[in-house]
């Protein structure tokens, strides 16, 4: 195992990386809205619309996420 002080991780997987905490962070919001008490039927359907959409991004996302972890892991 190579010792470094600092590794530097790919441009790729950083930009990739900073937005899947970004969408999971939106994804974290929604459904802590979902706990709220009193929601009409219109605001829990607005809500799990827009989860909908924020669990098919995460999805799409992370695709091939896990290729490119194990990509940079090798070039370690």
């Amino acid at each position: 195992m190579k010792t470094v002080e600092k590794t530097a991780l790919s441009r790729t997987l950083l930009v990739l990386l900073k937005e899947l905490s970004e969408e999971c962070q939106d994804t974290l919001k929604l459904i802590s809205h979902l706990e709220i008490k009193d929601l009409t039927a219109e605001q829990v359907a607005s809500i799990l619309s827009e989860l909908t959409v924020s669990v098919t991004h995460l999805h799409v996302h992370t695709e091939n996420l896990q290729d490119l972890i194990n990509d940079e892991i090798e070039r370690l």
